[in-house]
């Protein structure tokens, strides 16, 4: 199993570039279930979950060719030949429930095992499940599978989501596209990559407005056709790498960044006493002063401060001047990153979905271990900040959502190195 090193007290100066979204990107693939033509996608991450979702597409009779190096994805589902989402590929990733809603109106019929993912909540199926019989689909659980069945297809209905689910309004986003007459999303999520995901439907041919809103109106139409779809920017890498001068010091440039993808982070950031600049190629991010300052966190549905980012600012907040206290407001389960942070000499109390941070003039290194996806580039990022060298194991965690850390953090002069485990 892969480690990484890190030796901290260089700053950072340089660019990085930003890859395409990875929860963008394993939405915009089983999209490819929805019509019998090819769908091309640029700018695609280079990252082992994309390889999970090409498994299970490919599992289903459907093509996936990765071209110039994995950046573009060449899709097509002309030959599906199995509507059933095994256990053993799903259980590796969140996002395999993503082909439930496409299946199910292109086919009418689907079984998916319940997934599995990084360990941050119990995140349940129930609001998927719910929307998705709005539409006339009976679903029944059966030894850890979703039988789904719409034999006389999906018919259009407004639909309350309980709780704005990315995932939930995502399944019911494109199921709608081929269902009879017109679907209303009422309480939809509002996230990038939502409006992503609605606009290469519409290049697809559906008729969607409201994309980016509470509220998505769907028209359903006969079928849907090939296209060619261009990835949004990664909003958490791109909060990611903005950190990381923030907490090494120094200067980085993020290549593709765009402000309003991460505004509410933009904001709590510059709070903190950190300069961002839109320049013509992306953010510009430094330090302003010899440590950031203390600021208070609480995750939010999009637009306000992603809980993809929380465990990222805790380890800068480690060595702001002041208190923070961070609030989890989506994820139960979600501060395991603390007690590695703790090791390497960070001052947090936990006290349920709250987080108590004082933060500390230098953290020291340590042996740590990832625990999930978020908080192992945590670890990762605090130990630029701490005096010696940190190990870091159980990295597999890292190579599902970012892609060449080393090499990004290393090109811009950190001290870092991956060893390949056996």
């Amino acid at each position: 199993m892969d480690s990484i090193y890190v030796t901290g007290g260089r700053p950072l100066k340089g660019q990085i570039h930003i890859a395409g979204a990875k929860n963008a990107a394993l939405t915009l693939m089983p999209a490819t279930l929805l019509s019998d033509e090819p769908l091309t996608l640029t700018n695609a991450p280079r990252l082992s979950d994309i390889r999970t979702m090409s498994v299970l597409l490919q599992s289903l009779g459907a093509e996936v060719q990765p071209l110039q190096g994995g950046q573009v994805l060449a899709l097509s589902s002309h030959g599906l030949n199995s509507t059933r989402a095994d256990y053993e590929i799903v259980r590796k990733m969140r996002a395999s429930n993503l082909v439930l809603g496409p299946l199910l109106a292109r086919e009418g019929h689907a079984v998916v095992s319940l997934p599995g993912g990084c360990a941050i909540g119990a995140r349940p199926m129930d609001i998927h499940i719910t929307a998705l019989e709005a539409l006339g689909a009976k679903i029944e659980l059966k030894d850890g599978y979703l039988h789904a069945d719409a034999p006389k297809g999906l018919k259009g209905a407004v639909v309350p989501l309980r709780f704005a689910s990315v995932g939930a309004t995502e399944n019911l986003l494109m199921a709608a596209t081929l269902a009879k007459g017109t679907t209303v999303i009422e309480n939809a999520a509002r996230e990038p990559e939502i409006v992503d995901l609605a606009a290469c439907l519409v290049a697809m041919g559906a008729q969607i407005s409201g994309a980016g809103t509470s509220r998505i109106e769907v028209q359903g139409v006969d079928r849907l056709h090939g296209a060619t779809h261009r990835v949004v920017t990664d909003r958490i890498e791109l909060g990611t790498y903005m950190l990381a001068p923030v907490i090494a010091g120094g200067e980085v440039e993020c290549l593709g960044g765009r402000r309003d993808l991460v505004a509410s982070f933009a904001d709590k950031l510059e709070e903190a006493g950190v300069d961002i600049v839109q320049t013509a190629a992306g953010l510009l991010v430094r330090r302003n002063g010899e440590r950031p300052r203390a600021v208070d966190v609480v995750t939010e549905p999009y637009p306000g401060f992603p809980t993809d980012l929380q465990a990222q600012m805790m380890a800068m907040l480690c060595t702001a001047e002041g208190t923070s206290v961070l609030e989890e407001r989506i994820f139960e389960n979600r501060f395991m990153h603390a007690p590695e942070l703790i090791r390497m000499g960070a001052q947090i109390e936990v006290h349920g979905g709250h987080a108590t941070v004082h933060g500390v003039k230098r953290l020291r290194a340590a042996p740590v271990m990832a625990t999930d996806l978020r908080a192992s580039v945590s670890l990762i990022l605090a130990a630029l900040a701490a005096e010696g060298e940190t190990h870091v194991s159980r990295v597999y965690h890292l190579d599902r959502g970012y892609e060449h850390v080393e090499d990004k953090l290393g090109a811009v002069g950190a001290a870092i190195e991956r060893v390949k485990g056996e």
